[in-house]
């Protein structure tokens, strides 16, 4: 009886565990990410780290969001400054989102956002939820 006791946790653990193959976890859900960005030209790194994230993670790769929240929200704006960076995001699948809450404090016309970033009411609450849907988190 024992015996069956101990195969029976044995299995349980086996199944319903994550396994490591070559220093990576492998498990059915997928890693979702998100940055919460204040200033454009940290695009840059950002999306280099997507991007080599995409290839660690594999078919495990899920949604990369940054959010755009602050006084310099205006610069997603400036077609100079922004446009290489939504082509590059939308080449890596990288949803780029701008805090309606900072563009009506700092009076950026909502219709000047390019149409490659979409617009939520307040970024910080969105971070949050993200996060609790198991998004993993960082803020720059």
């Amino acid at each position: 009886m024992k015996f069956i006791f101990y195969i029976s946790i044995l299995l349980m653990l086996t199944i319903f565990s994550t396994t490591k193959v070559n220093g990576q976890t492998h498990q059915n859900l997928p890693n979702n990410y998100v940055v919460l960005n204040k200033k454009v030209p940290q695009l840059k790194p950002i999306l280099i780290t997507a991007k080599k994230l995409k290839e660690e993670d594999g078919e495990n790769f899920g949604k990369f969001e940054i959010i755009f929240c602050g006084k310099e929200i205006a610069d997603i704006t400036d077609p100079s400054k922004i446009e290489k960076f939504i082509h590059e995001a939308d080449r890596l699948g990288v949803q780029l989102v701008a805090c309606g809450f900072s563009l009506n404090k700092f009076k950026v016309d909502h219709t000047s956002v390019p149409a490659g970033i979409k617009i939520v009411e307040n970024g910080i609450l969105y971070n949050f939820q993200l996060q609790k849907m198991g998004f993993l988190s960082l803020s720059l």
